[in-house]
């Protein structure tokens, strides 16, 4: 497959031009030439020296990923991006970054995914940001509520998870649950307003202990490298099916 017939699929099934303006990450493909055969990509969660090196011993000719290396333009190609870019060149590995239209796809998200892996139903989208949502609240339809110390331990085992802070506000019994991976406690009044009695999220902010106390909600951080490692799984599984070979890259960093 060529890259420039890979990266339209996955703009069109992720609608990134509907998050363009809106998103202080460049979105689609951010290095390489559209011209490149692809047989082989890699799928990680941070385009860095480590996953860029790691994608060109598995033998990737693309490496997606959901943090990558634009984030509004790149002034100087120096320091870390100097090092990241070369690593992709040296590899000969194109990069492909999906950072909020991978948030808020209802199928292929991190918030969405996460759902399903906690067994909870989506019921709607939570978290709005520019265009849409970038979150997803959800109910414990067809499983019993979920305890404090429940929901702590399923968040704990995940990839790169261990460490999980609870901000322990909100009702014992879980029921009503908004999931907005990596860094969402800026979205604590939303989840006020919904009524819900918990937010999973990744990590968070100073300010998030007394706007937790006050709304009466529990906030769950599981690290935001844990609540997002979703996504790209998904697109690996998505990509698995339109032919190349495709390889998931974990590199936990414990935040």
């Amino acid at each position: 497959m060529q890259l420039s017939e890979l990266v339209d699929r996955l703009n069109e099934e992720l609608a990134v031009a509907e998050w363009r303006g809106a998103d202080y990450a460049v979105n689609g493909l951010q290095v390489g030439p559209e011209a490149k055969a692809v047989d082989h990509v890699a799928f990680a969660v941070d385009g860095v020296v480590a996953t860029a090196e790691a994608a060109a011993d598995a033998g990737a000719d693309l490496l997606v990923v959901h943090h990558g290396v634009s984030w509004g333009g790149i002034d100087r190609i120096t320091g870390a991006a100097y090092d990241r870019l070369r690593a992709l060149f040296d590899g000969d590995v194109a990069l492909y970054a999906a950072h909020l239209p991978l948030d808020a796809h209802s199928e292929y998200g991190n918030a969405a995914r996460l759902c399903a892996h906690l067994d909870l139903e989506v019921a709607e989208p939570f978290g709005r940001e520019g265009p849409g949502h970038v979150g997803q609240r959800a109910v414990t339809a067809d499983r019993e509520p979920y305890t404090t110390e429940e929901l702590r331990a399923a968040l704990a085992a995940l990839d790169g998870g261990d460490d999980v802070q609870v901000l322990d506000f909100g009702p014992e019994e879980i029921r009503d649950v908004a999931v907005l991976t990596g860094s969402g406690t800026d979205w604590i009044a939303e989840a006020r307003e919904k009524g819900v009695d918990a937010l999973v999220t990744g990590e968070g902010k100073q300010p998030a202990y007394h706007e937790a106390r006050e709304a009466g909600l529990s906030v769950f951080l599981a690290g935001h490298y844990a609540t997002e490692t979703f996504g790209v799984r998904a697109l690996a599984d998505l990509v698995a099916e339109w032919g190349p070979e495709t390889t998931y890259l974990s590199h936990p960093t414990e935040l």
